[in-house]
């Protein structure tokens, strides 16, 4: 869909000699004619009066502290779909990965709930092309994944508990053509956003690509609205002012004037390209901030660049005297784009305390 190499409603009735292939507890090695034959897994005991081939293994424990190999799959190839579900306590106490073509250091290292437009550990619904989330906390992503020569998904479970994940990743082998560049993620947070100083979503990027999406888990620490800050991207040698500069933080996301609507309210909203899907509202008593979940994909719109990206975005509010008013707010973010190999090492993950969501 979004290289070609996915089938899309314009290719849906045309013939392929690509093999579709799917890894998941029930077939670890996604291998033609392997599935369903599991006689232990963490299904076993409700399958004892029923056997082999009766839903043994549709999960997997990840005990604390270790890293699960999701999936490695030798190319070329595409992975096409991704659906996996946990409970909401660990979203971001597991960092999924992703490496392409045998590198070292990964070209995805996300947050799994960040990854999915989940960014505070709470469920809500979003409707996008690339990225689903369902009732009740169903993930689904159906960004485009090339690959030549191998690709290997992990998930790390940095919690102090044992967390059972369920998942499917589905790709097919096939070839890949010469143009078609590798998806990248980068999560960063800014907890809370030194005063004057703008969130960077991404920098360091070098080669050619093209930048797809943002998601945002944007937490207010001011009264009043919180929106007013511009998104600018820095391409191929821009240094003190960028190629593009946005109007306003609702404005990107598609919005306009605070996204109030009705009057009085924040209007959430989820469409195919962009959306403000999760509004969070104080409780009065401990959840006392307002906390906000926002995604833009640049799919029919990507942002070219040739040589390096950089992206930022500002936090600004309004004093009462009419002027703008730096904000220092708990921002946290995923970059996606697409790139030639091989990348720049990402910038270091946070540690397990600067993830952390109250």
């Amino acid at each position: 869909m979004f290289n070609g190499l996915g089938m899309g409603l314009g290719n849906l009735s045309r013939l392929s000699n690509a093999q579709t292939r799917s890894i998941s507890a029930e077939n670890f090695t996604g291998a033609k004619g392997q599935a369903g034959m599991a006689t232990e897994g963490t299904g076993a005991q409700c399958a004892r009066e029923l056997g082999q081939g009766w839903k043994v293994s549709p999960s997997v424990k990840i005990p604390a502290g270790t890293t699960f190999t999701m999936g490695e799959i030798k190319g070329p190839g595409v992975i096409q779909h991704i659906w996996l579900t946990c409970f909401p306590d660990s979203w971001r106490h597991m960092i999924l990965r992703f490496y392409w073509d045998e590198e070292e250091t990964p070209s995805i290292e996300v947050p799994v709930g960040d990854f999915f437009c989940s960014g505070w550990t709470e469920r809500c619904n979003v409707s996008s092309l690339p990225i689903a989330v369902n009732p009740a906390g169903g993930m689904n992503s159906y960004w485009e994944m090339p690959f030549r020569k191998a690709a290997k998904v992990t998930m790390e479970n940095i919690s102090e508990s044992d967390v059972i994940l369920y998942y499917q990743i589905d790709y097919s082998l096939t070839e890949v053509p010469a143009d078609a560049a590798y998806l990248h993620a980068q999560f960063r947070r800014s907890n809370p956003l030194p005063y004057g100083e703008v969130h960077t979503l991404l920098d360091g990027v070098h080669g050619q690509g093209h930048y797809v999406g943002t998601y945002m888990a944007w937490g207010v620490n001011n009264r009043g609205w919180w929106g007013e800050g511009e998104i600018k991207f820095y391409l191929d040698g821009d240094k003190e002012f960028p190629t593009i500069c946005g109007t306003g933080t609702e404005d990107y996301f598609g919005g306009a004037w605070n996204f109030e609507h009705p009057k009085g309210e924040y209007g959430v909203f989820s469409t195919p390209f962009l959306g403000m899907p999760q509004v969070i509202q104080p409780d009065g008593l401990y959840a006392s901030q307002q906390r906000f979940g926002m995604y833009r994909w640049h799919i029919m719109d990507p942002i070219r660049f040739q040589t390096d990206l950089k992206v930022t975005i500002q936090a600004l509010g309004w004093r009462k005297n009419g002027t703008y008013l730096p904000l220092q707010d708990d921002i946290s973010s995923v970059a996606l784009w697409y790139q030639t190999e091989p990348h720049a090492p990402l910038t270091p993950f946070p540690g397990k305390n600067q993830l952390e969501v109250i």
